[in-house]
């Protein structure tokens, strides 16, 4: 799956990060909306790990889906 699809079908998909991110409130996830960067960076707080990390974490998790 491509990001331009996670995007577009963000409110489906918000349930499935909360399940791998449970740090990530539903506050957070509506300000993501869909964009990678933001959910990047999201990540990379709550979790307190390197950008890079994060980026990957996120990358893999979209092959998954």
């Amino acid at each position: 799956m491509n990001w331009d699809q996670v995007e577009g079908n963000w409110k489906i998909f918000k349930g499935r990060v909360q399940e791998k991110w449970g740090k990530i409130t539903d506050d957070q996830l509506d300000e993501i909306e869909g964009r990678r960067e933001r959910f990047v960076g999201i990540v990379q707080r709550e979790y307190g790990i390197a950008k890079e990390q994060a980026e990957q974490e996120v990358d893999d998790f979209i092959r998954t889906l």
